[in-house]
């Protein structure tokens, strides 16, 4: 199995950026479309409107709009339209949005007003109503009239995008679908005291190596866990989740999960790796499943914080970078699996922990958007990305926030969170949702956040903020993420079960899923010798007093692991015992 490093610059950017919160949105229905007239003498203006209700309540909705230019490059836009009822914006991200009565206005922002032919540009907002909420009929952009008619994927007159994936695939694979219940896991599960009550849940299937495809050592191979996820699935829909994690050079940035594919080996990948989970895939015996696949984690990120001249590179890292086999492998893999019916791709994003600092998530975004587009793929065969896979990262801190300060201090000066601009996994996930929206991914882009074991519950968990003497007694002692620093990641002591798998549980989050199965190993304690090319990382042992990734301070392992992907019985149980929500 495999871990999630933690790395960033030494020294930050300290750059104020323009904070966008990105509550995000969930995919719906309830588009309309426009088309731009041409004023005469006027320049060749164009655009298409998609305006989508992606999420409503008795009181509220949220909405996602992406702008498209089909006309001449446009430098600055602004958008106007307005409601026929009593809808007022409360938040928007993306875009400067302003209203008065039932007009409203949203302008660029300094970085995304550039829109050349053919590229868009997404927003997002909430809002209140009551009543009725009806869709606005007509939109203006830059004072020119667009006539807004609907979008209906069943109407014949209204044709399909050409750069849409097939598949017929639903906003949310999670909605209304049980999840497949890995046996094997399952068993481990059920076999240890007290395993019977999270026995049942949902984990991840990892095809970690290229012998995991067809089975390895006695365990169940692709083809078998699909052939049960079939009588799993009865009358309804079922969702099976696959780790697609095998990429040449593996893990350029540790030790515990590198893999069996050496840093040149891009061709093996693709034609031993890619190439036979995607015939399995494609086996109509299996159209009437939905697969998730999480694809590579761990990778990408590393290409930009662990690379030269930053103080964490690494040669393996260097290498990678300068041969491009990581974002040729991710791109294969994302066009090779995203042209199958009833395939959903999320790339991994690491979490806030290692991109939240203003030096690691706008490059790390543009780097995923690379990837999308390499290999013959694009933008339209990735579903989503998935975010704290196999680590540690509290999915919500709620005794402090980012703008919090203690005495005129900033919460982001403090050790903990050490210039970060984020507080948790959830903030995490809906901002780069939002970045990558605005770099031309759909606007229905949904996050998958892993949590199977950043819940922190147990007698250590705060009820209250820390005391106000210091902004670090102030998040020390209000944190419910109680690693010694954020850059320790392997079988970290005192972690617990987090939230349990749900669908559609927050804004622009399709589900909460445990990818990484509970009880298996992030890496061993000490040197053991295996044949799944796995290597000793000091980062799991627990004597190891740290590297400059964790600011030097101890890995806070837990002690007698095995190695990654392996059974470990301790972790389990204490897992168990510090749940929140309790078990």
């Amino acid at each position: 199995m495999r871990h999630t490093m933690t790395s960033r610059a030494t020294t930050p950017s300290r750059r104020r950026a323009a904070l966008i919160t990105a509550c995000a949105v969930i995919a719906a229905a309830g588009g309309t479309a426009a088309t731009l007239s041409t004023p005469a003498g006027a320049a060749a203006p164009g655009c298409t409107v998609d305006y989508k209700v992606t999420n409503q309540w008795s009181t509220g909705f949220g909405a996602a709009v992406t702008v498209t230019n089909t006309g001449d490059a446009v430098n600055g836009w602004k958008l106007e339209w307005s409601y026929a009822g009593n809808q007022r914006v409360t938040q928007g991200w993306n875009a400067d949005i302003t209203q008065s009565g039932a007009a409203v206005t949203a302008k660029s922002l300094s970085y995304n007003g550039t829109l050349a032919t053919g590229a868009s540009a997404g927003f997002g907002f909430n809002a209140s109503y009551s009543g009725s909420n009806a869709l606005p009929a007509t939109f203006k952009l830059n004072g020119v009239t667009c006539n807004a008619g609907p979008t209906d994927p069943t109407d014949p007159t209204d044709p399909p995008d050409p750069t849409d994936p097939p598949g017929g695939r639903v906003d949310n694979p999670y909605a209304g679908a049980k999840v497949y219940v890995n046996p094997e896991w399952s068993a481990k599960a059920a076999a240890e005291p007290g395993g019977s009550r999270i026995a049942g849940q949902p984990t991840g299937v990892w095809l970690d190596r290229t012998a995991a495809i067809a089975g390895a050592n006695g365990s169940m191979g692709l083809r078998a866990h699909l052939d049960e996820a079939l009588r799993q699935k009865g009358a309804g829909e079922l969702v099976v989740q696959l780790v697609i994690y095998n990429l040449p050079g593996r893990d350029c940035a540790a030790l515990a999960s590198n893999g069996e594919l050496g840093p040149t080996e891009i061709d093996k990948y693709k034609t031993q790796y890619i190439d036979p989970i995607a015939a399995i895939l494609a086996d109509p015996k299996y159209a009437g499943l939905r697969i998730v696949n999480t694809v590579e984690i761990d990778s990408l990120p590393n290409l930009v914080t662990n690379v030269t001249p930053r103080p964490t590179a690494t040669p393996n890292c260097d290498t990678m970078k300068a041969n491009g086999n990581y974002i040729k492998g991710v791109g294969y893999a994302l066009n090779k699996l995203g042209a199958l019916p009833g395939v959903y791709n999320y790339v991994d994003a690491g979490h806030h922990g290692w991109l939240g600092w203003d030096d690691n998530f706008g490059a790390s975004a543009e780097l995923f958007k690379q990837a999308a587009t390499a290999e013959g793929s694009s933008l339209a065969k990735v579903h989503g990305f998935i975010v704290n896979t196999a680590n540690y990262s509290a999915l919500k801190e709620d005794h402090f926030t980012i703008d919090d300060s203690v005495n005129g201090t900033s919460v982001r000066q403090s050790k903990w969170v050490d210039w970060n601009r984020y507080t948790d996994e959830l903030s995490y996930a809906q901002a780069m949702r939002a970045k990558l929206v605005s770099l031309g991914f759909d606007s229905g882009l949904g996050m998958l956040i892993d949590t199977s074991r950043n819940g922190w519950g147990g007698t250590a968990r705060p009820t209250a903020p820390g005391a106000r003497t210091s902004v670090d007694t102030y998040v020390d002692g209000g944190r419910y993420d109680r690693r010694i620093h954020l850059g320790n990641w392997c079988n970290q002591s005192g972690a617990g079960l987090g939230e349990r798998p749900r669908s559609a549980p927050a804004a622009g989050i399709d589900a909460y899923v445990w990818m990484k199965p509970p009880g298996e190993s992030d890496g061993s304690s000490k040197a053991i010798p295996n044949d799944e090319g796995k290597g000793f990382d000091r980062m799991c042992d627990p004597t190891y007093t740290g590297n400059p990734r964790n600011n030097n301070n101890m890995s806070g392992a837990l002690a007698n692991a095995p190695v990654s992907g392996h059974w470990f019985s301790a972790q389990f149980q204490e897992l168990m015992k510090n749940a929140h929500p309790a078990l």
